[in-house]
């Protein structure tokens, strides 16, 4: 998939996000917590993928589909935009 595609896809859950929650403007100590949460929910994907003998839920569903991985990381992604659109808005 090309950079623009990826890009493409980031900016539509940025557009999502602001949807659910308005624009934010937490403190950079606040969007680390939020943007290290949703790392650890890539992090949890990518472990569950690689190692579904720790996942409880693979014995159901199998196991974990990088598909989830990849979803996690344009959340990390757009969490990430948010952060810098919030700081730039605050410096301004």
């Amino acid at each position: 998939m090309s950079l623009d595609a990826v890009l493409h896809e980031v900016r539509g859950e940025r557009e999502r996000q602001d949807a659910k929650w308005g624009p934010q403007a937490h403190d950079p100590a606040t969007w680390l917590m939020i943007l290290a949460e949703e790392v650890g929910e890539a992090n949890q994907a990518a472990f569950e993928h690689l190692h579904p003998t720790f996942d409880k839920r693979a014995v159901t569903r199998g196991r974990r589909p990088l598909s989830e991985y990849r979803d996690e990381l344009i959340q990390v992604a757009a969490v990430a935009v948010a952060a810098i659109e919030a700081l730039d808005r605050q410096s301004s």
